[in-house]
């Protein structure tokens, strides 16, 4: 059982990326996915970073909210652009 509430600086941590604040703006700012990408399917996760993505949030478990925050964030340039059309 995870004793702590996940957080995005935990995720990174556990996806073995760098958790500092400007490293995780910078990720993201430089990953945005297209509206039809999910998550789990982006080309830049290894297999594991993957699969702890997408059976976290199958579970629905505790770390679901903090991926799918994760989510929407590297989907905020394809909201943006679904707005404008």
């Amino acid at each position: 059982m995870f004793d702590v509430q996940p957080t995005l600086i935990l995720l990174f941590d556990q996806l073995g990326l760098d958790s500092s604040e400007s490293a995780m703006d910078q990720f993201i700012r430089q990953h945005q996915l297209a509206a039809d990408v999910e998550l789990h399917q982006a080309s830049f996760w290894t297999d594991a970073q993957r699969e702890f993505l997408h059976s976290h949030w199958d579970k629905d478990d505790e770390w679901a909210i903090v991926i799918d925050t994760l989510n929407e964030q590297l989907h905020e340039d394809a909201g943006a652009m679904n707005i404008s059309d």
